[in-house]
């Protein structure tokens, strides 16, 4: 019993021995052998610097300095990772039983780089291949040393990762996709069928991103399987939620949930700052559909759900990832509120720009923010049962917006609106200052609603069709109206003018109320300057017809033109003509008889009158004196030469002495 409890002591002291040379050795020395033990075992540098301490039982750990782990060889030359310190613990009883359970990696200001490229991953490590390359014949094609079937190797597991103010860093196919810096990130897998679970924290401009991260089946997932993801997002301003399925390269496919609070804050946190969401369109916002991810940055989105504010759409949509992005939809909705789009949009956007006060009744001055044309580009396609702007509302309409560059074209497909329809499309672009236009087709349009929504013209109703070329350049309301150009034409129906009674007016005595209703208008017309020009508009009435010519100030909200009603039934038609002259601002125009017309015509037909009585009287007197009938001056001249002929006639024959 002796000699055994003899032994013991001596492996005791031995193991102890050891144990105490190990924790006595200078840091230096450890770091070497350790840093020899991870090259033997990965083929990767291994660096340590400062001091090394060492435990055993029952965690065999290690803290360090600062440290670096090299890269893969067909990678970059910057270590996979380094950090200011690092600190490994494992479990020593696990590892003696084969497996490899890891109680904690603590890093302090690491620097984390995953390359990819051909499929190959730079954490991906083996011992016998690595080794295999180094002590190769130097043939190619040889065979490797070690190049039997691997031998089984125990679970690994890991119960605490801790990041400290990280930086990690993703390459792929040597182009960094990812590169975020100040990152805390903690992750934790404690058995192998148990799901690995990841938290991580970022800072943003507003505050942080932290993302939560499950993945079930961590296994399948190191090999390159498909496998399923759970994933969520907060970030100021909003929250992103995923649960689906996820590769090693990134793609993604299963249900998303998109929601904000504050889009604008959302996107400036992940670098879209400055960006200002158009009320009606997501400044707060909840969509949630089928979304699939591939690693080449498109996005698709079916069976889509998207409240955008007050308003809601239905759909499917794919995004391009890119600045900016790409974006292909077709959306539909029921009544679309944008009667907020442009509030708060500029400053003074109550009227006032550039330290001017807006004219009463006038044309806003306030500067246009044309930005969001820049937001994406793309095109997209809508159909709503109504479409409120401000100032007006389209009925059913079925809308294609394409963007680029800056550049906005809408195409009606038809568009409903003042009762009418209307086809043609309508640009807005803002490449080189702000300019817009369009070509337009309308059939069907409510005339009092139409003048009464874009001028405030209140007396003209009826059913319009026509056409409309324009083009107007300017960073206000005012100066695009006021810089007008283009063509166009009006064909009304039947439809009544407020304001004058035509019949009255020309005498017959009997009005219709201070209105003048008409069976036909037609006319066509060039704008210029801002200045809409009409020199044959004719409407037809009953007993009267009116020609009018005249200026309609579009973008001086003015108006002097002038009708010329036409008594038909009056002198075989050729009847009585007095003009009526419309003159003054839209909002209150006079509208009065020319009546320094008529008298000019009546002064013209009574000075006709007088100088062919005058002429008349004259031929009478010249008869009598020529003792002949004169019915014109002509016939003056040629009875004064036969007179005078006579005459000369008469003393010849007395100087003959003859009778």
């Amino acid at each position: 019993m002796k000699w055994l409890i003899r032994i013991l002591f001596i492996l005791v002291a031995v193991a102890g021995l050891v144990i105490g040379a190990l924790l006595l050795m200078p840091g230096d020395k450890l770091g070497k052998i350790l840093a020899e033990q991870v090259k033997a075992q990965t083929g990767r540098e291994l660096t340590l610097s400062g001091d090394v301490r060492l435990s055993f039982w029952p965690v065999l750990g290690m803290e360090t300095g600062p440290v670096t782990f090299g890269n893969a060889p067909w990678a970059s030359s910057e270590p996979m990772l380094s950090a200011q310190n690092l600190a490994v613990g494992v479990d020593a009883s696990a590892l003696l039983a084969g497996d490899v359970r890891i109680r904690r990696v603590v890093a302090e200001d690491p620097v984390l780089r995953l390359e990819l490229s051909q499929g190959r991953g730079n954490w991906e490590m083996s011992a016998s291949q690595t080794g295999a390359s180094n002590t190769g014949s130097g043939n190619a094609d040889a065979p490797a040393l070690n190049s039997a079937a691997p031998t089984e190797t125990g679970t690994v597991t890991l119960d605490q990762l801790e990041l400290s103010n990280a930086r990690l860093v993703y390459v792929e196919n040597g182009v960094p996709q990812m590169d975020f810096s100040g990152v805390d990130l903690k992750a934790s897998w404690p058995d192998v069928t148990a799901p690995m679970k990841m938290s991580a924290s970022m800072p943003v401009p507003g505050g942080a991103v932290e993302v939560d991260l499950e993945i079930p089946d961590l296994p399948a997932f190191s090999s390159g399987a498909v496998t399923p993801l759970v994933l969520g997002l907060t970030a100021p301003g909003g929250e992103i939620s995923f649960d689906g399925r996820v590769n090693l390269a990134g793609e993604m496919d299963g249900k998303t949930h998109v929601r904000t609070t504050n889009t604008d804050a959302m996107l400036a946190a992940f670098g879209q700052g400055g960006v200002s969401v158009p009320m009606g369109l997501g400044r707060v916002a909840d969509v949630s559909g089928h979304m699939t991810y591939t690693k080449d940055g498109r996005i698709s989105l079916r069976d889509m759900r998207a409240v955008l504010d007050q308003n809601s759409f239905d759909g499917a949509a794919d995004i391009v990832i890119a600045s900016p992005p790409k974006i292909t939809a077709r959306l539909s909705t029921g009544d679309l509120d944008l009667t907020q789009a442009t509030a708060g949009s500029a400053p003074n956007s109550g009227g006032t720009g550039g330290g001017g006060k807006q004219a009463p009744e006038g044309w806003s001055q306030a500067p246009i923010d044309a930005s969001p044309l820049s937001l994406a580009n793309g095109t997209i396609r809508l159909k709503a049962n109504s479409i409120a702007i401000p100032d007006m509302t389209f009925g059913p309409s079925d809308l294609s917006l394409s963007l680029e560059r800056s550049r906005a074209v809408l195409k009606m497909e038809p568009a409903t609106l003042f009762s009418g329809k209307l086809t043609g499309e309508v640009v807005a672009n803002n490449r080189n200052g702000l300019s817009v236009g369009g070509n337009l087709t309308a059939t069907g349009i409510d005339l009092k609603q139409a003048l009464t929504t874009l001028g405030g013209v209140e007396r003209l109703s009826g059913t319009a069709s026509g056409t409309l070329q324009f083009l107007g350049v300017g960073q206000t309301e005012a100066q695009i109206m006021r810089s007008l150009s283009g063509k166009g034409s009006l064909d009304v129906g039947k439809g009544v003018i407020a304001g004058f009674d035509l019949d009255r007016l020309m005498g017959r005595g009997e009005g219709s109320g201070g209105t003048t209703v008409f069976n036909s208008l037609t006319a066509t017309y060039t704008i210029q300057d801002g200045n809409l020009t009409n020199n044959d508009l004719l409407m037809q009435l009953d007993n009267f017809r009116a020609d009018g010519s005249g200026r309609v100030g579009l973008g001086a909200r003015d108006i002097d033109y002038v009708f010329t009603p036409v008594a038909l039934r009056a002198n075989g038609g050729n009847g009585i003509a007095v003009p009526v002259r419309i003159k003054g601002p839209w909002s209150d125009p006079s509208i009065k008889p020319d009546l320094s017309k008529v008298i000019e015509a009546a002064t013209e037909e009574k000075l006709k009158e007088l100088e062919q009585d005058a002429k008349d009287k004259a031929l009478k007197k010249a008869g009598e004196e020529l003792n002949t009938t004169i019915s014109d001056s002509e016939q003056v001249e040629d009875a004064l030469k036969q007179k005078l002929e006579d005459e000369a006639k008469k003393g010849l024959l007395k100087l003959l002495g003859r009778d």
